[in-house]
């Protein structure tokens, strides 16, 4: 009996957690090793979280399906979610960030701009609760490394509030 209990919690606790985030999916690799009995595929799927209230993370998984492969990578993305510093409804200053060959420039904007992005920045900042910024990807086009730049980016972020601390000043 108490197995079965268990099991009944252990979903209501995953469903609070996910009415919480949002999960989207960035990319899928699926990867083939040649063996004597044919091929064996595995996926590896790139999963971004977040709560449009700030909060982001990604994640990678990979498995020998694709839902596992996704359901691991949204377990490692909500396992490193960062704050993400807003002002309003856009970033508090311009931010360059690279990454191995991807390098990202965001840029806040007026209100009622819009989220002004491609590839894989455009779900990150989306569910980290960016509306309004301008934001353009340079250099590569890996969607991998696009995401890690851009993480790049937001840690790089500052706060007036922040900065002036850091200078002593209040």
């Amino acid at each position: 009996m108490s197995f079965d209990k268990s099991r009944k919690d252990a979903p209501a606790k995953e469903e609070r957690e996910q009415s919480d985030t949002e999960e989207v999916v960035i990319s899928i690799n699926r990867c083939s090793k040649v063996v004597k009995g044919g091929r064996n595929f595995s996926f590896g799927a790139l999963v971004v979280v977040g709560d449009h209230k700030g909060k982001v993370g990604f994640g990678y998984g990979k498995a020998n399906e694709v839902s596992d492969a996704i359901r691991k990578g949204g377990e490692a993305a909500r396992k490193n979610m960062v704050v993400m510093p807003l002002s309003g409804h856009t970033i508090p200053h311009t931010v360059t960030a690279k990454f191995r060959g991807s390098k990202v420039l965001l840029r806040p904007a007026s209100p009622g701009t819009g989220l002004i992005a491609g590839g894989a920045m455009r779900p990150v900042l989306n569910l980290g609760g960016v509306v309004d910024v301008l934001a353009k990807s340079l250099g590569s086009s890996n969607p991998a490394n696009v995401v890690k730049a851009t993480f790049r980016a937001i840690e790089l972020l500052k706060t007036k509030d922040q900065v002036l601390e850091k200078l002593g000043k209040k």
